[in-house]
């Protein structure tokens, strides 16, 4: 009869207990022992809160992608990798003594209670502007600011802080818009707009990248507050025209074998009109 080695039966034997744990506790047992500084792997040894920062990223735009892609099998080992991150920190936080998991979840816990009080306490239904309200007043109650002369955008500037610049502006936009701070109609959006490209290529036909480099930004800022005034998403909208210009390119690349070093710009064009006419043909069929 032939016996198992001792390495593998004691993973074995891990695995087995593993299985017998509630799915959360079995994860963070998994990381516990990746993380184990004489048997753990290597990699996630060495990880650090801020040499994780940028998976955290990474796999929050993954999981961003998957709900866009309709897919349940993708969002499910996408969340999947956004929670190792959670846990990750927390397995590292434990190991410096400064909080845990449970730290975490029942601090949320206690967050999600205290916000909704018209769950939890009251019972009472409400809107959703009121709610949103809400959870404003009871923020500036929690951690009540420092004297400032301009506390609304000091929250604002805490708020945008991890936020990517395309996000960053939808928020300020918002938030600046619905205190009053806003165009008349939409003509006077539209004229701020055309006043912007005007400077942008103003600067770079001076080449003054400095001064080009702010009026993009402006561009940007503005073309937001138009989506806004229609009720579009930025970050929807670009993510949309990523995933279509992938998907004509890769038609391109299928249809040119792989070679696209060399090809004159008429045949790029050329092949690019088709995909779009390939691709609209395979979205109507759908």
């Amino acid at each position: 009869m032939r016996r198992w080695g001792s390495s593998h039966q004691k993973a074995m034997e891990i695995e087995a207990e593993n299985n017998a744990k509630a799915p959360i506790s079995k994860l963070i047992q998994v990381v516990s022992r990746l993380r184990d500084p004489q048997n753990g792997c290597p990699w996630d040894i060495e990880q650090t809160h801020s040499s994780l920062i940028p998976f955290v990223i990474e796999e929050a735009n993954e999981v961003a992608d998957a709900i866009r892609n309709g897919s349940d099998e993708n969002l499910k080992e996408e969340l999947g990798d956004l929670l190792l991150q959670v846990v990750l920190h927390a397995q590292i936080a434990k190991e410096e003594q400064r909080f845990s998991f449970d730290d975490i979840a029942n601090e949320i816990c206690s967050k999600l209670i205290r916000r909704h009080p018209h769950v939890f306490e009251k019972n009472q239904s409400i809107t959703r502007e009121e709610v949103s309200k809400n959870w404003e007043a009871i923020k500036l109650i929690e951690k009540p600011s420092t004297p400032s002369k301009s506390p609304f955008t000091d929250r604002l500037r805490h708020k945008i802080r991890s936020q990517s610049g395309l996000a960053g502006a939808t928020h300020i936009s918002k938030k600046t818009a619905d205190l009053g701070f806003e165009w008349e109609t939409i003509n006077e959006v539209w004229e701020k707009f055309n006043e912007e490209i005007d400077e942008l290529k103003q600067a770079l036909q001076s080449k003054d990248i400095s001064n080009a480099q702010e009026e993009l930004g402006d561009v940007f800022f503005t073309l937001i507050n138009v989506a806004r005034w229609y009720g579009l998403s930025p970050e929807e909208g670009l993510a949309g025209t990523n995933k279509r210009f992938l998907d004509r390119f890769s038609y391109i690349e299928s249809a040119l074998d792989g070679k696209l070093s060399g090809q004159s710009i008429s045949k790029f064009a050329e092949l690019w009109e088709a995909a779009k006419k390939h691709l609209r043909q395979i979205n109507k069929e759908q």
